[in-house]
């Protein structure tokens, strides 16, 4: 049964291109683009797709969860309660403007290796520690720009911003 409430025509409006990677990271393996399309369809509980498609199906939810692509409810399912997925957003409007050096840095850290990307978080990691850190500090070291670095965010699930600082988020 597909749900017909108000989260069917919510619109993300998409400003800002770093908001884009999110979106790119969301579809860029084929267990991704079927868990989003299930959840597109219908609520989904973690128990469901990680029976369906393994770890990987466990991760994709987490990293909709963390992108805010995926709404949650608690059902309840053989008298204990779950956690249901959902899509926030049914349609994108993407009304932004950037140049092509920025584009082209949100882009390349959309499609950046695996491997790349998890050194290059662990190092940013390393530098943000417990205590978070100014994000102009962090792009001044790493010689990045700060869209290069706030695309490196977005697609992190183990860091966000907090007003002007990176910090790491608790797991």
């Amino acid at each position: 049964m597909v749900d017909t409430s108000s989260s069917m025509k919510r619109i993300k409006v998409i400003n800002d291109p770093t908001e884009l990677v999110p979106i790119l990271r969301a579809v860029d393996t084929k267990v991704k683009r079927e868990v989003f399309r299930e959840v597109s369809e219908d609520w989904r509980t973690l128990k469901e797709t990680e029976a369906k498609y393994g770890r990987e199906g466990r991760e994709a939810l987490q990293f909709f969860e963390k992108m805010k692509l995926v709404e949650t409810k608690w059902v309840s399912a053989q008298s204990q309660s779950e956690k249901a997925y959902h899509t926030y957003y049914m349609s994108f409007h993407i009304n932004t403007t950037c140049t092509v050096k920025e584009i082209s840095e949100v882009l390349s850290v959309a499609v950046m290796p695996d491997k790349e990307f998890c050194a290059l978080e662990k190092r940013i990691l390393t530098l943000v520690g417990d205590t978070g850190r100014f994000a102009g500090d962090i792009s001044e070291q790493f010689s990045m720009s700060p869209i290069e670095l706030k695309s490196l965010v977005k697609r992190s699930v183990r860091m966000e911003y907090r007003g002007h600082r990176i910090e790491k988020i608790s797991e």
